[in-house]
């Protein structure tokens, strides 16, 4: 195994947000409270242990045993789940979606980044006890998000009629999801351990909770994962005085409105992510997880006929915790109040709204977790570095975009000069001129001047893109190679880990997949990882 990396604002694949986060720029420090530099976590363990209850702990600790009770787990996950009772026991935590049988790869790389820094941890402060959790979000209620994966450039789509919390969906129907990936696996040892956990996960547990947590601890289990299931009442109970005051003084959609106008006052506005609404939580029972809204005083469930006055819904709020769902503004900090946790680990998108929340953070007196971009990776064979060798390729480049990467090549390759930027500076410094001899003459003739500019320039344009096209005629075999490589390196011409599921690579490595991804990849490493296999 060989492992390289490059800038991940190289890659062109995320956002400048996310690239200004990576490089500490200083316009942005104030969204944050402290980077995940190794040195910093010693005042973020100070902190976080100053602020959690120990009562809350005890209350984690035994939902998880209930969580966990018909479930074999590893001796590591046992011995986390107790620990998390203990004042010196600490939490890294990365969230994911139900996906069925995990979905895009990076489902994978979230986990692995998680487990490697509590290691990273225990190594820097062997005095704290450190635990990896993946919180499933078993809460959200878009199923046309997450019954699907990908295998082999086709989509295998769990069909079904679903509304409400996907967590509680019954695994009705996955039978013919297995048909599916069983024909399409093969007879090979490591197919048969793929639709071993399918089976077990899928066909032999009633629900897609249960189903996601028993492939996880399949995948994870040996590290001591724990996997964590807010839709809990004991959990939701910790949560009421904060679901209160996002209600009754709309704390969360003050704050995060004014974090986004101080993301869109800066020099280099950013897209905003999500934005809060004035009640951040839905009302949730079988069936239906819809928005609360308020109007006049009185609460309506969006789209059912439920209503409530405002001590009704209070009543309900304490007696019936587990039917209020936070909403992805609100979500993170119910993480927060129920974990003793250091720091959140996802992606571009994820951490793009985490930096919309430190002051609503701040408002409910809520510790704000640190925030660490998950590890990416490319995952590729000797082969296809081989082949890239042989075509003078930098892998770097094949991260551009397919038409611009093909361009670039044949530019590279191509035994004339087809690039016309000379051509173009000079065409603009002579206009130049002309510009300046209307103006002394006759203003009037600037639009016309201008007119014959762009003409010209676009002609260049035409003109460099006709060579260009007769020069790809021309090398078509070498093209064709490039073509072939670079899609079978980024499927859908979209980044490997976002279309791949894990199963084509544990099919090639079986288990060595998660030992060799634990060993590559590093989540303090500020770059896109490259592995070669």
């Amino acid at each position: 195994m060989k492992v390289a990396g490059i800038p991940f604002r190289q890659t062109t694949y995320f956002s400048d947000l996310i690239c200004d986060y990576l490089d500490e720029k200083e316009h942005l420090k104030p969204f944050y409270h402290r980077y995940p530099h190794l040195e910093n976590f010693e005042a973020q363990i100070a902190e976080k242990k100053a602020a959690f209850p120990l009562e809350n702990r005890e209350v984690l600790s035994k939902a998880l045993e209930n969580q966990y009770a018909n479930f074999e787990i590893s001796k590591g996950t046992k011995t986390n789940i107790v620990a998390l009772n203990e004042p010196n026991t600490f939490t890294v935590v990365t969230g994911h979606q139900l996906n069925l049988f995990t979905g895009p790869l990076y489902f994978l790389y979230k986990i692995v980044s998680t487990i490697n820094l509590t290691r990273i941890l225990k190594k820097n402060h062997p005095q704290y006890h450190f635990v990896p959790v993946y919180w499933m979000a078993t809460e959200d209620h878009d199923f046309e998000e997450i019954n699907y994966f990908n295998y082999d450039g086709k989509k295998i789509r769990w069909n079904r009629e679903a509304s409400g919390a996907v967590g509680k969906l019954d695994t009705n129907g996955l039978e013919a999801v297995f048909a599916m990936l069983e024909k399409a696996l093969g007879n090979s040892t490591n197919a048969a351990t793929l639709k071993q956990w399918f089976t077990k996960a899928y066909l032999e547990h009633s629900s897609l909770t249960d189903a996601t947590r028993y492939l996880a601890n399949a995948l994870f289990g040996d590290t001591g994962l724990v996997i964590v299931d807010g839709d809990d009442k004991a959990l939701k109970q910790l949560l009421v005085p904060y679901v209160k005051k996002d209600i009754l003084e709309n704390s969360s959609f003050k704050k995060v409105t004014d974090a986004i106008e101080a993301l869109r006052a800066l020099s280099e506005p950013y897209k905003i992510q999500v934005n809060p609404r004035e009640i951040n939580y839905f009302y949730l029972i079988d069936g239906v997880r819809e928005r609360l809204i308020e109007k006049d005083n009185v609460f309506y469930v969006n789209d059912t006929s439920i209503e409530f006055s405002k001590e009704d819904l209070l009543k309900e709020l304490e007696q019936h915790p587990e039917r209020f769902s936070p909403n992805v503004i609100t979500r993170p900090l119910y993480q927060e109040v129920i974990l003793p946790n250091l720091c959140y680990i996802g992606g571009g998108g994820e951490l793009a709204y985490w930096l919309e929340l430190k002051t609503s953070f701040a408002a409910m007196e809520v510790t704000f977790p640190m925030l660490l971009l998950r590890n990416s990776a490319l995952v590729i064979s000797e082969k296809q570095e081989e082949k890239a060798n042989k075509l003078g390729i930098e892998i770097a480049d094949m991260f551009l975009k397919q038409n611009d990467f093909i361009n670039k090549r044949v530019r590279e390759i191509s035994n004339i000069d087809i690039d016309f930027t000379p051509q173009r500076v000079h065409l603009q410094e002579q206009f130049k001129e002309m510009y300046h001899l209307a103006a002394q003459t006759d203003p009037t003739f600037l639009g016309a001047v201008k007119a014959q500019e762009v003409k010209q320039l676009k002609g260049l344009q035409h003109l460099e893109k006709r060579l260009l096209q007769a020069q790809k005629r021309k090398l078509k075999d070498q093209v064709v190679r490039l073509v072939d490589l670079q899609n079978a390196m980024f499927p859908a011409q979209s980044l490997q880990e976002r279309t791949l599921n894990f199963s084509e690579l544990y099919l090639e490595s079986g288990d060595a997949l998660i030992s060799m991804l634990l060993d590559a990849l590093d989540p303090l490493n500020k770059e896109f990882s490259i592995i070669t296999i």
